[in-house]
């Protein structure tokens, strides 16, 4: 079923990524850094995540807070968990490995399709302040941009719409990861890379197996495809559906 946003809204959040981790007691960074540190050795090193970039925005980013408080417990479990209106937030593992994908560095561009609880945004945000995201949820998009700004992600700018058909007037894009399913890859979201851009997706229904793919664009504008992993993603809803 298709859900219709009334137009599209644009909100940003209005202060950027900044933390001070030596700053007030009360930083989240304090809270269970131990856990997030057996979750990189344990869940994430050991399956081969190795960009430093990648591991420090994992140690950094405290993901019980991008959940809801009956599940926050299981934050650092090896597995995803319910956020609400049939979404879920990714396992850590998919999180960093997708993010590991993009070879995404400082400075560049990156576009998120399926904000969610606003957890990858935030992994995303710990390594380039030029984040924008789109969710097709409203209620799901507020909540994520309440605990982005709490968390002093500030930069990051969220938009409530369907992404199937991207963010063009942003594009073009270093980088893309699209957090839910679609069963054909989106054209706009190939059109959106820039020139060397990497496009990391899920493709495929829901119960019929899914590829984790990474789409790159070369700096002649020639495509190619890899297979990265085989996956199990919310389906991606709005437009996708319709084709």
């Amino acid at each position: 079923m298709r859900i219709d946003v009334p137009g599209w809204l644009l909100f940003a959040v209005l202060v950027g990524c900044t933390h001070d981790p030596g700053g007030a007691s009360d930083d989240p960074r304090r809270h269970r850094g131990g856990e997030r540190e057996a979750m990189v050795s344990r869940q994430l090193e050991i399956r081969g995540v190795s960009d430093p970039l990648v591991l420090e925005a994992m140690r950094n980013v405290p993901r019980e807070r991008f959940m809801p408080a009956d599940v926050a417990h299981l934050a650092y479990v090896d597995g995803a968990q319910p956020i609400g209106y049939e979404q879920t937030i990714s396992q850590p593992y998919i999180v960093a490995r997708m993010t590991e994908a993009l070879r995404l560095r400082p400075g560049e561009r990156v576009l998120e399709v399926g904000t969610g609880s606003g957890y990858q945004a935030a992994v995303l945000a710990e390594i380039t302040p030029h984040v924008f995201s789109i969710e097709i949820l409203e209620p799901l998009a507020t909540r994520a941009q309440a605990t982005l700004r709490a968390l002093g992600y500030e930069s990051v700018v969220c938009r409530i719409g369907d992404g199937y058909q991207g963010w063009p007037e942003e594009a073009p894009f270093d980088a893309i990861i699209v957090t839910a399913a679609p069963d054909h890859l989106p054209p706009a979201l190939i059109e959106q890379l820039a020139p060397g851009g990497r496009l990391c997706i899920p493709v495929g229904k829901q119960h019929a197996g899914q590829e984790l793919l990474l789409i790159e664009k070369d700096a002649a504008g020639e495509v190619t495809e890899r297979l990265l992993d085989l996956v199990r993603f919310v389906p991606m809803t709005g437009e996708a559906q319709d084709g």
